[in-house]
């Protein structure tokens, strides 16, 4: 297991995170169609992903309506595990009760949802507070002045953001740099080598900026878990079966899965591993957040960490997942190359 700075903090956590949105899910709505793992069940995972070398785990108050949060502390208590030992990173913004104001990244909210946060953790503190999404409602100012306060009264010590675009992060950045306050250390967003959207606007800024990249659904919801193949989607088994998100290019994504499947039979390895493995070869990536329901899928993805990618296998798959040309990308491409070539001489000396 290697650990990667997260953005331009100090903190450094595992190229794998334990995502645990399959813990207490209940009885029925979206949460059960995802998971609904309990105590037992999500300690074993957890010491699982502790004993592999994974110090990052990642939560939210929305997820199974916050037993999900309430379960993860459980486990960690049940385990011992020294507060010290591990990054407990959660996230805020969806509605947590019937009010108006019980949603949403205002101060009003912000301040409630910690507090709810904490007692269902057990904990004194979060080491990574994150923004589920944007709140068109609520000034960047005033959320970024109340997450500043948390982190200031000790309860919160890094911030970090969720499904924000490129513009709407540069801007946060730069409020936080102009007002003193603390700013982002990462960004947690979708992606996977059949999703590469992040690479048009997001990946430029993340690198501009120093702002790490926690990767949510790297297996694009079940589809490159090596379950489906283009002649047999199986639509009746699987998460997709009763969850079909996040939105995939499914003619992509089967010739991705063409693709890897080669490669994985050469290695003796899954296709989830490969599909895993081409995200921790991307040097942007700061950590990728694996969950499961049980532990064989968890020992697969925790695997991964162990498959190494040759550069002809890395263009393979780079060619088969790669974007149409969008502007104004391809107009960069091309007014930049000469200066490039500059910049590339100039490294090689």
């Amino acid at each position: 297991m290697r650990y990667n700075r997260l953005g331009q903090t100090g903190l450094f956590v595992s190229e794998l995170c334990l995502g645990t949105m399959t813990f207490g899910g209940g009885n029925e709505g979206l949460w059960s169609a995802i998971g609904d793992l309990q105590v037992d069940e999500a300690t074993d995972l957890l010491k699982a992903s502790v004993d592999a070398g994974i110090n990052f785990i990642d939560t939210a108050n929305v997820y199974g309506q916050g037993r999900s949060e309430k379960i993860t502390g459980e486990a960690i208590r049940k385990l011992g595990l020294k507060r010290d030992d591990y990054v407990l990173a959660t996230k805020f913004l969806g509605e947590t009760g019937s009010g108006v104001n019980q949603r949403g990244a205002s101060r009003y909210h912000i301040m409630q949802a910690v507090e709810d946060s904490l007692e269902r953790l057990g904990l004194d503190h979060i080491d990574l507070y994150q923004i589920h999404g944007f709140d068109p409602a609520t000034p960047m100012e005033e959320t970024l002045r109340a997450m500043d306060e948390l982190v200031g009264a000790g309860m919160v010590r890094y911030i970090g953001v969720s499904n924000w675009a490129a513009w709407q992060i540069a801007k946060a950045v730069g409020i936080s740099e102009r007002l003193g306050l603390s700013r982002f250390a990462s960004l947690q967003a979708y992606y996977t080598i059949a999703g590469r959207d992040l690479e048009r606007e997001i990946v430029p800024m993340l690198t501009s900026e120093n702002v790490g990249l926690m990767v949510w659904s790297p297996l694009a919801g079940g589809l490159l878990s090596g379950k489906y193949s283009r002649d047999d989607e199986k639509a009746t088994e699987g998460r997709r079966a009763a969850f079909d998100f996040p939105p995939v290019d499914k003619d992509r994504g089967f010739a991705v899965i063409d693709a890897m499947r080669p490669i994985a039979e050469a290695k003796s390895v899954s296709i989830a591993q490969i599909a895993l493995a081409w995200l921790l070869h991307q040097p942007v990536v700061t950590s990728v957040i694996v969950g499961a329901k049980r532990k064989d899928q968890l020992d697969d993805n925790i695997a991964s960490t162990e498959v190494t990618l040759s550069e002809d296998e890395l263009k393979t798959l780079a060619e088969v997942s790669s974007m149409p040309a969008e502007y104004p990308g391809w107009m960069l491409e091309r007014q930049g190359e000469y200066r490039r070539g500059l910049l590339e001489q100039a490294r090689k000396g």
